[in-house]
This record gives C-alpha cells, sequence and structure tokens, in this order.
C-alpha cells in the first residue's frame, strides 16, 4: 500500500482516538479497492477470459498473440497488490470496531456504575427521609387548663421538635426555656411522637394562673 493510500485508510487507528468517522472511511476506502479490484478482473475478462492463472503463451511457448499480453500483466499486478492492500484494511478495520466497541462498553459500565451510585445515594436519602424522627424530650405532666393542655400536649408525649429546638441541636432544657421566654404571646410548632404516630400542634406560651408560661414538665429523653 503507498504512503498516500495508508494515508487515507487511517493506518493503525489507536484505541483512545477511534470514532465511528474513523471506521466510515475505512469502510469508504474498502468499497474503493473493491471496485478498483473488480474493475481489473474485468480488464481480465475482457482479454478471452483469460483470469489470473491461465498461462500467457501458446502450446509451442511463444507469446499469445489474442490478448494484449501488458494489460493483462498489469491487470494481475494490481489485483494482487490490492487484494493485499484490501486484507490490510480489513484488518484495521476489525480491529477498530473492537476498540470502539471496548470503548463503549467501557462507558456503558461507567455509566450503570455511576447509575447504580445514584439510584443508592437517592435510596439512602429516601430512607433518612423516611427514619423515625427522634425524639429529645418527653412531657412527664400537664396542669389542666394550661397552654400546654389547650395546644393538646399529653403526659407521656415525646418532643421531636419545639420550635427552633430539635433532636441536632438540642443541649440541655435550657434551651426550651429561652425559646419559650422569647416567644411569649406567639405560637410555637411543636412535633411529638404519640403512641407511635406524629403529631404537629401549635403552642402558645402565654401567662396563666398557673406558674410558667407553658403549665407542664418537660424531661430530657434518655435513650
Amino acid at each position: 500500500m503507498s504512503e498516500k493510500e495508508t494515508r487515507q485508510s487511517g493506518g493503525s487507528p489507536e484505541a483512545s482516538g477511534v470514532t465511528v468517522s474513523d471506521i466510515q472511511e475505512l469502510i469508504q476506502r474498502k468499497e474503493e479497492i473493491e471496485a478498483q479490484i473488480k474493475a481489473n478482473y474485468e480488464v481480465l475478462e475482457s482479454q478471452k477470459g483469460i483470469g489470473m492463472n491461465e498461462p500467457l503463451v501458446d502450446c509451442e511457448g511463444y507469446p499469445r498473440a489474442d490478448v494484449d499480453l501488458y494489460r493483462v500483466r498489469t491487470a494481475r499486478h494490481n489485483i494482487v497488490c490490492l487484494q493485499n492492500d484490501h486484507k490490510a484494511l480489513m484488518k484495521q478495520v476489525e480491529e477498530a470496531l473492537h476498540q470502539l466497541h471496548a470503548r463503549d462498553k467501557e462507558k456503558q459500565a461507567r455509566d450503570l456504575a455511576e447509575a447504580r451510585r445514584e439510584a443508592m445515594s437517592h435510596g439512602l436519602g429516601q430512607s433518612q427521609d423516611l427514619s423515625p424522627a427522634q425524639a429529645f424530650a418527653i412531657v412527664n405532666s400537664i396542669s389542666p387548663g394550661s397552654p400546654a393542655s389547650i395546644a393538646g400536649l399529653q403526659v407521656d408525649d415525646e418532643i421531636v421538635e419545639f420550635g427552633s429546638v430539635n433532636t441536632q441541636n438540642f443541649q440541655s432544657l435550657q434551651n426550651i426555656g429561652s425559646v419559650v421566654q422569647h416567644s411569649e404571646g406567639k405560637p410555637l410548632n411543636v412535633t411529638v411522637i404519640r403512641r407511635g404516630e406524629k403529631y404537629q400542634l401549635r403552642l402558645v406560651p402565654t401567662r396563666w394562673a398557673g406558674k410558667g408560661l407553658l403549665g407542664c414538665n418537660i424531661i430530657p429523653l434518655q435513650r
């Protein structure tokens, strides 16, 4: 194969650089070679159908006078060279296809692994969202007629959220006391777990006939 033909066929494609366009160029070159081979066989066919192996001398050993010996020899030489080029090009096509398929397979494996990681991450996020909320304190007494009683709090309610206080930032009952003092007369969202079910309550710390602003006793929950 000439240097020009080698450049046209793309040479041996590297695994990291093979593209569909590269393979299409190789296939186009292959078709061009096949067309040239066919054209040269037609030349032989026009010369008494002499083919590739028929002798070019007569029975007496003299050059045949019924065919164009130059055209026959040239066509035969071209066919041999083109067939060698075709064989080498087919090997390049096969290697390029193998490399492209291998790269696609690797990409599919990476995409699948990424999808699995995303699915696992999404599932983990869901499981965290669906996990039971952790309580940090419990109501152990409530005075009748108190703001806590009016809000619907009950003894043994486990507190998950009390205004801005939750499991993550709760340190001591002083956290709740501070929220209550700064929320007098303002509704607080209180989330409790009662017999395994979650309840959302609105508690308004208010001065009443009893002691404090709530009228209930809350103690830290020991886990």
